[in-house]
C-alpha cells in the first residue's frame, strides 16, 4: 500500500446526511446528485464528490453509523436548504489512493487502517475520516475509478 503524509486545506463540504452501513451510503451519494446536480454545484471549481465518515465502526453498530455524502463547495456559496454545510479541517493526512471498484474500499480501508496505520509510527489526530473522488462512473470505468482515503493524524 502506498501511503504518502499530505498537508491540505480545508473544505467546505454541500452535504446529505446518512445513518447506516458506511457501504450504503451509495444511497445519499444518489440524492446528493439531484439536488447538488439542480442547484448548480458541480460546475463550482473544485467540486468534487467526498464522503465523511463521523463514527468509528469498531464502536458504534453498523446501523447507527453517521456519515455524509457531499461535494466541496466554495467559501461563500449560497446552498440549497436541502444540505447542510460540513467543514473538512486542514491538516496532516495520511492518504491513499484506492483504485478500482467501490466494492473494494472497505478492504483498502481495512489495510490501511489495520496494517499501514500500526506499523506507520502515527497516531490517529482529531476530525473525520474521509474518501475524496478523483473521479466517477460518469467519466471513468469501474477499473478506473480512483479515490482517495484519508486518515487524520496527530500534527
Amino acid at each position: 500500500m502506498d501511503v504518502k503524509i499530505v498537508t491540505r486545506r480545508a473544505f467546505r463540504v454541500a452535504a446529505l446526511a446518512h445513518v447506516g452501513p458506511y457501504n450504503t451510503i451509495g444511497s445519499a451519494f444518489d440524492r446528493l446528485g439531484g439536488v447538488a446536480g439542480t442547484a448548480g454545484l458541480f460546475s463550482q471549481t473544485d467540486a468534487r464528490m467526498v464522503a465523511i465518515y463521523l463514527d468509528d465502526p469498531e464502536t458504534v453498530p453498523a446501523g447507527q453509523l453517521r456519515s455524509a455524502a457531499g461535494v466541496i463547495v466554495p467559501a461563500g456559496l449560497a446552498l440549497p436548504a436541502a444540505l447542510q454545510e460540513l467543514h473538512l479541517p486542514a491538516g496532516r493526512w495520511a492518504c491513499t489512493v484506492h483504485r478500482g471498484s467501490y466494492a473494494g474500499l472497505g478492504d483498502a480501508w481495512q489495510r490501511l487502517l489495520g496494517q499501514w496505520l500500526p506499523s506507520s509510527g502515527h497516531r490517529v489526530g482529531a476530525g473525520e475520516f474521509y474518501e475524496l473522488y478523483l473521479n466517477h462512473p460518469g467519466n471513468a470505468s469501474e477499473e478506473e475509478l480512483q479515490t482517495e482515503l484519508h486518515v487524520p493524524l496527530v500534527a
